[in-house]
């Protein structure tokens, strides 16, 4: 499927807006919990990971929303793909190492992978009851 200037333009406002949000969420996070851990960007990706399951039910071929693409798009690919980010998670994770505190940086791995794969089954998990109400 060809994608027009329509459906760049909503997936590029939804990136500035999640992007913005996410850099907004981090610092106040940083700046309320341990500076140690990376905690702001844990929890963007553990709160975009629901976010996505739940918006990924509403969209599908069962969901409310499957018959606006652009919306889909602006949400997912847009908004939830600005909001969350592994390439910050993965910079964190290698600088904690590098820092000398390699114990720090597996909780981080794997407090990440556990608790993204958690809420977005519970996002999921949400949706689907309320998709089939």
């Amino acid at each position: 499927m060809a994608a027009g200037i329509t459906t760049f333009f909503w997936i590029g406002l939804g990136s500035a807006i999640g992007g913005m949000g996410r850099y907004g969420l981090t610092l106040w996070i940083q700046h309320h919990l341990s500076q140690e851990f990376p905690w702001g960007t844990w929890t963007v990706n553990v709160a975009g990971s629901f976010l996505i399951g739940f918006i990924a039910v509403f969209s599908g071929q069962e969901g409310h929303w499957m018959h606006y693409p652009h919306l889909q798009r602006f949400l997912i690919v847009g908004l939830l793909g600005g909001f969350t980010t592994f390439s910050s998670f993965s910079l964190q994770t290698l600088q904690l190492v590098q820092q000398g505190q390699p114990g720090l940086a597996l909780l981080n791995v794997m407090l990440s992978i556990m608790a993204c794969l958690a809420f977005v089954w519970m996002g999921t998990v949400l949706a689907e009851r309320l998709v089939l109400r």
